[in-house]
């Protein structure tokens, strides 16, 4: 009897003492109306000035060192770098104070703000401005997820706050009329016009996390973290991302859907990090070869599986296409992703494969990506896709082969950036490095990383890199 009070007891104070936001919602299924009268003229000021006072400017600062006048290739050659060593280059280092520019969102009025995660990623010092008022709050981040391109920051202020109005993303249609509300080049306030151009965008190749709705609303520099409304002013996304070749409007921008946020900026709040069900498989699309061997034409080709991780332990095997979860239809590894995602770490699931042509159900317990993949004292940074004490990883493809000029024979994982001030940039890992083995394990994808990151971890680690053609070897724990 006193054990069951106990656990009462317990869950009573966990629901009592829990951080959470309450959202202000828009009123669900609106009418659509068209306009009919030479008389009137349409305009949706109404709609988009509260929405107006809900949007911040964002202004992140930090430290960088660069070096002034001379070719930075030349610093990073190891041949130079013999000669002369680290001491003749930090002679040419500058430090110098960065700020990037974006937007933020107003959710609650004690202060939450929602914003993308590049806009205040290693950040130093956040601030933050409300409409045309040229008071700055200091802000305090709350917690970001990198994988969804998603942060929170918060203020403390008498001022009373513009909460904006959460809309329903998943009632959208293309052709909506919708606008993008944001701080363009620090300007001020700015309000585009649009229509929602495509829904449910997965395969744009920004985040790992992707559900895009696509626009044609202007979206430029320093409209990163506002909001896309529709035309009752109901934040229905988060502006995100632009394709373009020059670096202005073409047409074509991104937002992250309400419903992910709203989803994602809970879990910040609460926890101060985003925890998903892992599954610890290698996927690949279905393409017109490996169809051919399937009785489908959808679904989530398992290319390899890590060691020790669910699919290992819930009977995956190489060569499954898994087609559905929970009867849910997966149409390619993105929609695989995005579903897995959506799970909670030890959740169950049933998982729909096609195997030698038969068509089997396994049932398999999700686990946390960041207790399967580090001990708990860096299980953080991993959920941010952080390894090794800073290094974001990358797999090599065509489009990383040209950024980083790699070689087309060229095998393992790339660096593709090192986090300022990190353990691992202390340790002289510079990105376009390619790590080719870790301690006695040769490194050829993210299965492999996964694998030797549990075997050796909290241990010191030998790191073998490729660069310029080199093998350099790097300690790290």
């Amino acid at each position: 009897m006193k054990k069951k009070l106990l656990i009462i007891s317990t869950l009573i104070a966990t629901q009592l003492f829990a951080k959470t936001i309450d959202f202000e919602m828009m009123e669900k299924n609106p009418t659509r109306i068209s306009p009919n009268s030479t008389n009137e003229i349409l305009s949706f000021n109404n709609s988009v000035k509260d929405s107006i006072n809900s949007i911040v400017n964002i202004s992140a600062k930090k430290h960088v060192d660069e070096m002034e006048n001379l070719p930075l290739q030349m610093f990073n050659d190891p041949f130079f770098k013999r000669f002369f060593g680290d001491q003749f280059t930090n002679q040419f280092k500058q430090n110098r104070v960065q700020r990037s520019l974006g937007s933020g969102v107003v959710v609650s009025k004690d202060g939450y703000i929602v914003t993308n995660n590049h806009v205040i990623e290693n950040a130093e010092e956040i601030t933050v401005t409300i409409g045309d008022d040229t008071t700055e709050y200091n802000a305090k981040l709350i917690g970001r997820d990198a994988d969804s391109d998603i942060a929170v920051i918060k203020i403390e202020t008498a001022v009373n706050l513009t909460p904006i109005k959460l809309g329903d993303s998943n009632s959208l249609l293309v052709g909506d009329v919708i606008f993008a509300i944001g701080n363009p080049f620090g300007i001020g306030s700015t309000v585009t016009q649009g229509i929602i151009s495509a829904l449910n965008k997965n395969k744009v190749g920004i985040n790992r996390y992707e559900n895009y709705i696509q626009t044609d609303a202007s979206i430029n520099p320093g409209n990163s973290g506002g909001a896309l409304v529709d035309s009752r002013g109901a934040l229905i996304g988060i502006n995100t991302a632009i394709i373009s070749k020059g670096g202005g409007n073409n047409g074509i921008g991104f937002a992250i859907p309400v419903a992910m946020v709203k989803d994602v900026v809970g879990k910040l709040v609460a926890d101060g990090k985003v925890t998903r069900g892992y599954l610890g498989v290698a996927i690949a699309d279905l393409d017109a070869e490996s169809s051919k061997v399937y009785k489908r034409k959808e679904g989530a080709l398992v290319l390899d599986i890590s060691a020790d991780t669910p699919a290992a332990k819930g009977g995956l095997k190489r060569g499954d296409l898994i087609y559905a979860i929970n009867t849910k239809s997966v149409k390619d590894k993105t929609s695989l992703q995005n579903t897995i995602a959506s799970f909670k770490p030890d959740e169950k699931v049933k998982i729909q494969v096609e195997r030698d042509e038969k068509d089997i159900e396994l049932t398999i317990i999700l686990a946390d990506r960041t207790t399967v993949l580090e001990t708990p004292a860096t299980a953080s940074q991993v959920n941010n896709n952080i390894f090794l004490g800073g290094l974001k990883l990358s797999v090599i493809d065509s489009e990383t082969q040209k950024q980083f000029r790699l070689p087309t024979d060229i095998t393992g994982i790339l660096i593709s950036d090192v986090e300022l001030k990190s353990k691992a940039e202390k340790a002289g890992f510079q990105a376009g490095d390619i790590i080719v083995q870790i301690e006695d394990l040769e490194v050829k994808n993210f299965a492999n990383v996964e694998t030797v990151l549990k075997k050796y971890a909290n241990k010191f680690k030998r790191v073998y890199v490729n660069r310029y053609g080199q093998t350099i070897l790097f300690i790290i724990q």
